[in-house]
């Protein structure tokens, strides 16, 4: 009688690549809204018109006048958003699953760019920020475990990379949208397009199926093998009566008789190592001493990412070298976002290849390097040095420590724990971020003491922090 071993699936179906790129625009929509107001600054405060009173346009204003600090808050306010959605990320994915998440972060995201998008004065628009703060916060945490959960297990890694592959095109779209549109009157067009594409999102979630591993672990396998067959190419066919006609073992053709296929085998599921355990809070993973090694790997994958100092060049590219390369901000912007798109293909033909922990020594490697040669640039007013190492820098954070951490977290995490790791991982990688682009101005300023030979010393202070954090996780980390 010809036994059933069904072969591990190698490849998406059509069906599966289009359910892994509805889930990837929350990683689009984060990475939009990182950038989405930075090009149409000037427009949107009212610097662009020099008025405090400025004149309307379709029944709305055709700016906000605030002044550079209180556009910092409402720049800020999306760091508060997404830390407050990813402190809740892992109730919701847990009780609505990884669909339900999809659908709360669409929903709060598009509902805060259209408030954007219509508001007359300061406190819509702050409200409107900090609602796809908390959907980018929700959907940066449910995006890459959906991602690996549907993902065919050979093809995890290269599907992971997608993540912040998703995230950089949101950078570098919403950076040339702004070239095009930062006038007083399409402005707004940049925030509605957020929306619609929110609301896209919301509609379509319909036709979406659930993950595989959410539903073994709440017992709907039933729903859980319709899943897997529609998303997934394996050996095994709906209509093949879960026979192969040779034994993969043995290597025999081995013929099924007319009592065979009345009496079919039946499949043993095996589960996956703590499936079937509760899934636990947040508060569990700090008592939990199995927990301990999984919980810092997440955060010093997330920190290793954050502390780099790259959103510091992503925010500050333009005052970082304004002083050699005036009337160049916000192409410079641009070419840093190009940088980061292009060298976000490499890890995703390499990381199944070489493995994670090779990806991070050679990015952390150059990273490093280009930490210190920006420094040593800006201090020795090599401005041509400079400029190359901040984009070898960018370049060097695409291949590795930009996207594998996001990569690490539903790999290295008990499936009963990857949701509240999760939570906490994505929840410090807010913080990071916030205070990362909070202090790197005045620690600029402090070090330098006011000195222009002196201001790449901040970069020192970012290296030393890289260097300390990559060799922690190192330390504990055997991807």
């Amino acid at each position: 009688m010809a036994l059933d071993f069904a072969h591990e699936p190698q490849a998406f179906t059509t069906y599966g690549w289009i359910a892994c790129v509805w889930v990837l625009v929350v990683s689009f929509q984060y990475g939009f809204h990182i950038s989405s107001l930075n090009q149409i600054q000037a427009v949107l405060t009212c610097r662009a018109l020099d008025e405090t009173s400025p004149p309307t346009h379709l029944g709305m204003p055709t700016c906000i006048p605030m002044s550079d600090a209180t556009f910092s808050v409402v720049t800020s306010v999306y760091t508060v958003g997404g830390l407050m959605g990813s402190l809740g990320a892992n109730l919701v994915m847990d009780r609505w699953g990884r669909r339900g998440a999809v659908r709360i972060s669409a929903i709060a995201t598009g509902a805060g760019a259209a408030l954007m998008g219509v508001s007359a004065g300061l406190a819509p628009l702050i409200v409107g920020r900090t609602l796809t703060g908390v959907g980018a916060g929700i959907g940066l945490c449910v995006g890459p475990i959906y991602l690996s959960e549907l993902a065919p297990p050979k093809k995890r890694g290269a599907v992971g990379v997608l993540t912040q592959f998703a995230i950089v095109v949101g950078i570098m779209i919403t950076q040339i949208m702004g070239l095009q549109l930062a006038t007083a009157t399409r402005w707004r067009i940049v925030l509605f397009f957020s929306a619609a594409l929110g609301a896209m999102q919301f509609v379509l979630s319909g036709g979406m199926i659930e993950s595989p591993t959410w539903l073994d672990r709440n017992g709907l396998l039933v729903e859980k093998d319709k899943v897997t067959q529609r998303i997934w190419k394996s050996g095994r066919s709906p209509d093949s009566s879960n026979y192969d006609s040779q034994d993969p073992l043995l290597g025999a053709d081995l013929e099924a008789t007319e009592e065979d296929i009345r009496t079919p085998v039946p499949v043993v599921e095996v589960p996956e190592r703590n499936d079937q355990e509760e899934a636990i809070k947040v508060p569990e993973l700090l008592v939990t001493p199995s927990l301990r090694r999984p919980l810092t790997i997440v955060c010093f994958s997330m920190l290793v990412q954050q502390l780099s100092g790259v959103n510091a060049v992503l925010y500050y590219s333009n005052d970082i070298l304004s002083k050699a390369l005036p009337d160049w901000g916000p192409w410079i912007s641009v070419g840093i976002t190009v940088v980061n798109f292009l060298m976000t293909f490499a890890p995703i033909a390499l990381i199944d290849r070489v493995g994670r922990k090779q990806l991070l020594s050679v990015s952390a490697g150059g990273a490093i390097l280009s930490l210190l040669g920006v420094g040593f640039g800006l201090n020795s007013g090599l401005v041509a040095l400079a400029s190359v190492t901040i984009i070898s820098f960018v370049a060097s954070f695409a291949v590795g420590i930009g996207p594998v951490p996001f990569v690490m977290i539903p790999e290295v995490s008990p499936q009963h724990a990857v949701s509240a790791l999760s939570s906490v991982a994505l929840s410090l990688n807010w913080i990071a971020n916030f205070l990362v682009g909070l202090v790197f101005l005045p620690l600029r300023n402090a070090l330098s003491g006011g000195a222009e030979d002196k201001e790449g010393r901040v970069f020192y202070v970012f290296a030393t922090l890289l260097a300390f954090c990559t060799f922690v996780l190192f330390r504990v980390y055997r991807g």
